[in-house]
């Protein structure tokens, strides 16, 4: 194989919550990859997947092989042998890009993948399995769940992104639970504040209501005035929205609204949901990465026959409440970059971290090598990157492998900077 620093070719995958034809960023940057790449304006393209995961594996531009095919050829080589000892020969990330179509809405104060995400209405509340989880479902039915492996995950915004993302506080839930429409949740046996346990009974008795029970509460939950809901009057917005989107009869539009917080994050900010954390993305343009896995468990915002078992659901949960801002990822200056241009996001996970170098034009920047295997992904803009004594023509949509050892150059010209995100491990 000549050299470590190998140009891929990436596809999209064709979710029905995904943007349809050229609306969708990850299906124009998958054009840019691939010259085999074909759009079709009916066909919806959701993510843009980078990586060797078997469902949608990246491809090497100049030859055509699979990537885990090279990297298994020469293992020690590209992945190094600390990370062949902890993960294996697999990547034990997944980079994917995600794009969802945005409702403007007043702003208020084992290996991995990246990946692109376009998203034209609100992805499914849903979970990912722990490991030990996820080691018995992959066991009972490896068809459904087809990874041993747990999924955290960080998703950074490119632009004003809406997201559920874990649960309240909850004095926040019980102070809803209150209010006329939502009594009916709250436990017989609840003690005078809400606690742990109660919330995941609250969670089932949500997921579990009918059809009927459903829309009668979002019905009288739509009448309560602003001054009701203080400072959670946001759920009058939002509640419209999601019926549209969903029906006024789905359980994860309570879920969501009433338990979980909502956050908008502005471009380059991030947020780090766990394991076993529930989530559900609403509108805005990401870049995702995650642990190996494609495990999910779904309830809400998706049709009824295709949600999960309530009772797994809510075993699968971690009833952790916290306050919107603690699921916040906040990149540091990395020492990695030479010439102060580069950001790291390091989230508590030990498959993956990701940088960011963004450079402006006329500027320049070197990245020291990294101790094992990454991903590399053009944002925006064009320039150049110099590794291994080889200079590449770089730009937007642009998916390199980077092998282990390798330092990289970036330079823009005087007219375009350049934005690189890079999910590696060590």
């Amino acid at each position: 194989m000549a050299g470590s620093v190998l140009q891929l070719k990436c596809d999209c995958n064709n979710y029905p919550w995904g943007k349809k034809g050229r609306q969708s960023l990850a299906a124009r940057l998958c054009e840019k990859t691939s010259p085999d790449f074909k759009i079709d304006d009916d066909k919806e393209y959701s993510e843009m997947w980078m990586g060797t995961y078997p469902v949608i594996p990246s491809y090497v531009m100049s030859t055509g092989e699979n990537l885990q095919d090279v990297i298994n050829a020469t293992a020690e080589k590209l992945v190094g042998k600390t990370v062949l000892d902890k993960f294996g020969k697999d990547l034990p990330f997944l980079p994917k890009v995600h794009y969802q179509l945005i409702f403007y809405l007043p702003f208020t104060e084992h290996m991995t993948a990246l990946q692109v995400l376009s998203i034209a209405k609100a992805l499914p509340l849903q979970i990912h399995p722990s490991k030990p989880l996820s080691e018995q479902l992959h066991k009972k039915d490896p068809e459904k769940f087809p990874d041993e492996n747990h999924k955290p995950e960080i998703a950074v915004a490119l632009t004003n992104f809406e997201v559920f993302v874990n649960f309240k506080p909850l004095a926040d839930i019980e102070s809803l639970l209150n209010l006329e429409p939502l009594t009916r949740f709250l436990p017989s046996d609840a003690s005078s504040s809400l606690t742990k346990d109660a919330l995941k009974q609250v969670c089932k008795t949500m997921l579990s209501a009918s059809p009927e029970i459903v829309a009668d509460v979002q019905s009288s939950l739509s009448k309560l005035s602003r001054s009701q809901l203080g400072s959670q009057a946001y759920i009058l917005d939002l509640l419209p929205r999601l019926q549209q989107q969903y029906t006024p009869e789905d359980n994860g539009t309570l879920i969501a609204l009433i338990c979980m917080n909502y956050l908008q994050l502005k471009p380059g900010q991030a947020i780090y949901v766990p394991a076993d954390g529930i989530h559900a993305y609403l509108s805005g343009d990401i870049v995702e990465c995650m642990a190996r896995s494609n495990n999910v468990i779904n309830t809400g915002f998706c049709p009824r026959a295709d949600r999960d078992d309530i009772d797994l659901f809510t075993e699968a949960l971690t009833f952790n409440p916290q306050r919107g801002e603690e699921a916040l990822l906040v990149p540091q200056q990395s020492e990695r970059g030479r010439q102060g241009r580069t950001k790291i996001f390091q989230p508590p996970m030990s498959e993956f971290d990701m940088l960011l170098t963004e450079l402006e034009a006329g500027q320049g920047e070197t990245v020291s090598a990294v101790e094992g295997p990454s991903i590399m992904f053009v944002m925006s803009g064009k320039g150049t990157m110099k590794a291994e004594g080889k200079t590449h023509e770089v730009g937007m949509g642009h998916v390199y492998f980077v092998g282990m050892g390798v330092e990289l150059e970036f330079q823009t010209n005087d007219q375009d900077g350049l934005v690189v995100y890079r999910a590696f491990a060590e």
